[in-house]
């Protein structure tokens, strides 16, 4: 059986600027009203018969939003992205987290933002269909803990109406 949660319905959403170096128009920093659809398929089980208590897919998921919401979202591991004193190869990204101040370049254009205004995410690109797979997988790996009959987990990441990306994590 399946089960569906509409972000817009359910308050899954965040607001978020973010860069796609590189990219001719999304190669500057500029911002979404993102929200999250969820799609979960399981068989039911447990006490009440549920495929998964909707109550934990949208604590789950509003948990993750909450840490996106009203932050520049930057993609660590960008080849295009230096960061000053992080080696991307040797460093440890929980030390670029602790950085009151991020230094970086994109494209020669240098940036000193404060490190509480921004998410270091361990992706290549912040890009909707980045954004899907980290949410998906740690959505799957959340509700795995309490879960054994789970399918798949598959977020959709919308940037607007119209408009989102889909990733399935098969469990």
């Amino acid at each position: 059986m399946k089960i569906l949660v509409n972000g817009i319905q359910s308050n899954l959403r965040f607001s978020s600027a973010h860069v796609i170096p590189g990219h001719e128009s999304c190669g500057y920093i500029h911002g979404h009203s993102y929200f999250v659809d969820i799609e979960i398929e399981g068989e039911r089980a447990g006490k009440f018969d549920f495929v998964v208590d909707f109550k934990d897919v949208k604590e789950y998921t509003k948990a993750i939003c909450d840490e996106l919401d009203h932050r520049l979202l930057i993609p660590v591991f960008n080849d295009l992205i230096e960061f000053k004193d992080f080696d991307k190869e040797k460093d440890s990204i929980f030390n670029l987290k602790k950085q009151h101040m991020l230094h970086f370049k994109i494209d020669g254009k240098g940036y000193s933002i404060p490190g509480v205004d921004c998410v270091l995410l361990p992706l290549p690109y912040t890009s909707a269909e980045e954004l899907s797979k980290f949410f998906a997988e740690a959505l799957a790996k959340k509700l795995s803990e309490t879960y054994d009959n789970l399918e798949y987990v598959a977020v959709c990441v919308n940037e607007g109406i119209g408009q989102g990306a889909e990733y399935r994590k098969d469990l």
